[in-house]
Protein backbone atom coordinates (compact mmCIF):
# COMPACT_ATOMS: atom_id res chain seq x y z
CA UNK A 1 0.00 0.00 0.00
CA UNK A 2 2.74 2.24 1.21
CA UNK A 3 4.65 1.32 -2.15
CA UNK A 4 1.39 2.39 -4.28
CA UNK A 5 1.12 5.73 -2.21
CA UNK A 6 5.09 6.68 -3.17
CA UNK A 7 4.48 5.25 -6.85
CA UNK A 8 1.60 7.72 -7.24
CA UNK A 9 3.67 10.79 -6.00
CA UNK A 10 6.31 10.00 -8.45
CA UNK A 11 3.62 9.91 -10.94
CA UNK A 12 2.37 13.34 -9.85
CA UNK A 13 5.72 15.20 -9.77
CA UNK A 14 6.55 13.95 -12.88
CA UNK A 15 3.52 15.07 -14.30
CA UNK A 16 3.40 18.20 -12.49
CA UNK A 17 6.69 18.79 -13.78
CA UNK A 18 6.00 17.89 -17.35
CA UNK A 19 2.84 20.72 -16.85
CA UNK A 20 5.67 23.36 -15.89
CA UNK A 21 7.62 23.27 -19.07
CA UNK A 22 5.60 24.60 -21.30
CA UNK A 23 4.15 27.41 -18.29
CA UNK A 24 8.08 28.44 -18.35
CA UNK A 25 8.35 28.62 -22.01
CA UNK A 26 4.83 30.23 -22.56
CA UNK A 27 6.04 32.82 -19.63
CA UNK A 28 9.57 33.14 -21.27
CA UNK A 29 7.83 34.46 -24.63
CA UNK A 30 5.15 36.03 -22.65
CA UNK A 31 7.03 38.73 -20.48
CA UNK A 32 6.53 41.38 -22.60
CA UNK A 33 4.13 43.90 -20.94
CA UNK A 34 0.70 44.82 -22.49
CA UNK A 35 1.45 48.00 -22.49
CA UNK A 36 5.00 47.25 -24.58
CA UNK A 37 3.24 45.49 -26.76
CA UNK A 38 0.45 47.76 -27.54
CA UNK A 39 2.98 50.57 -27.88
CA UNK A 40 4.67 48.78 -30.22
CA UNK A 41 1.99 47.63 -32.66
CA UNK A 42 0.71 50.92 -32.40
CA UNK A 43 4.41 52.06 -34.15
CA UNK A 44 4.42 49.51 -35.89
CA UNK A 45 0.20 50.09 -37.50
CA UNK A 46 2.04 53.56 -37.85
CA UNK A 47 4.48 52.80 -40.37
CA UNK A 48 2.83 50.43 -41.85
CA UNK A 49 -0.24 51.37 -42.65
CA UNK A 50 -3.64 51.53 -40.16
CA UNK A 51 -5.17 48.34 -41.69
CA UNK A 52 -6.71 45.10 -39.94
CA UNK A 53 -3.92 43.25 -42.52
CA UNK A 54 -0.82 45.59 -40.69
CA UNK A 55 -2.51 44.98 -37.38
CA UNK A 56 -2.23 41.21 -37.71
CA UNK A 57 1.34 41.82 -38.75
CA UNK A 58 2.59 44.27 -36.43
CA UNK A 59 0.68 41.82 -33.35
CA UNK A 60 2.55 38.60 -34.79
CA UNK A 61 5.63 40.46 -34.71
CA UNK A 62 5.68 41.39 -31.37
CA UNK A 63 5.00 37.81 -30.59
CA UNK A 64 8.09 36.86 -32.46
CA UNK A 65 10.32 39.48 -31.00
CA UNK A 66 9.24 38.36 -27.66
CA UNK A 67 10.15 34.49 -28.39
CA UNK A 68 13.57 35.32 -29.75
CA UNK A 69 14.65 38.82 -27.17
CA UNK A 70 13.38 38.69 -23.46
CA UNK A 71 12.13 41.86 -22.22
CA UNK A 72 14.71 43.17 -20.51
CA UNK A 73 17.10 43.13 -24.00
CA UNK A 74 14.31 44.83 -25.82
CA UNK A 75 14.37 48.00 -23.31
CA UNK A 76 17.81 48.03 -23.42
CA UNK A 77 18.19 48.44 -27.20
CA UNK A 78 15.33 50.82 -27.53
CA UNK A 79 16.47 52.81 -24.92
CA UNK A 80 20.00 53.20 -26.70
CA UNK A 81 18.37 53.66 -29.84
CA UNK A 82 16.51 56.74 -28.04
CA UNK A 83 19.39 58.50 -26.85
CA UNK A 84 21.49 57.73 -30.02
CA UNK A 85 18.85 60.45 -32.02
CA UNK A 86 19.69 63.04 -29.35
CA UNK A 87 22.62 65.77 -30.29
CA UNK A 88 25.61 66.35 -27.62
CA UNK A 89 28.58 64.30 -25.66
CA UNK A 90 25.68 61.96 -24.12
CA UNK A 91 24.19 61.43 -27.10
CA UNK A 92 27.91 60.69 -28.73
CA UNK A 93 28.88 57.84 -26.17
CA UNK A 94 25.53 55.73 -27.20
CA UNK A 95 26.80 55.94 -31.20
CA UNK A 96 30.38 54.83 -30.19
CA UNK A 97 30.38 52.20 -28.06
CA UNK A 98 30.55 48.24 -28.75
CA UNK A 99 28.94 46.87 -26.19
CA UNK A 100 25.81 49.47 -27.43
CA UNK A 101 26.25 48.29 -30.71
CA UNK A 102 25.85 45.11 -30.00
CA UNK A 103 22.66 45.20 -28.15
CA UNK A 104 21.28 47.09 -31.06
CA UNK A 105 22.31 44.22 -33.94
CA UNK A 106 20.53 41.51 -31.20
CA UNK A 107 17.39 44.13 -31.68
CA UNK A 108 18.03 44.02 -35.29
CA UNK A 109 18.32 40.63 -36.14
CA UNK A 110 15.25 39.53 -34.17
CA UNK A 111 12.96 41.94 -35.60
CA UNK A 112 14.39 41.08 -39.11
CA UNK A 113 13.29 37.46 -38.14
CA UNK A 114 9.95 38.39 -37.02
CA UNK A 115 9.91 40.44 -40.18
CA UNK A 116 10.59 36.87 -42.18
CA UNK A 117 8.01 35.16 -40.49
CA UNK A 118 5.39 37.84 -40.24
CA UNK A 119 5.49 39.57 -43.59
CA UNK A 120 6.70 37.39 -45.67
CA UNK A 121 4.25 34.51 -45.64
Amino acid sequence: MIRKLVEGFALSGVALAMLAIPVAAAEAENDYPTDARVDYVFGCMAANGQTREAMQRCTCSVDQLAAILSYDKYVQASTVLSMRQGVGARSNEFKSTKVFDDKVADLRRAQAEAEIRCYRG
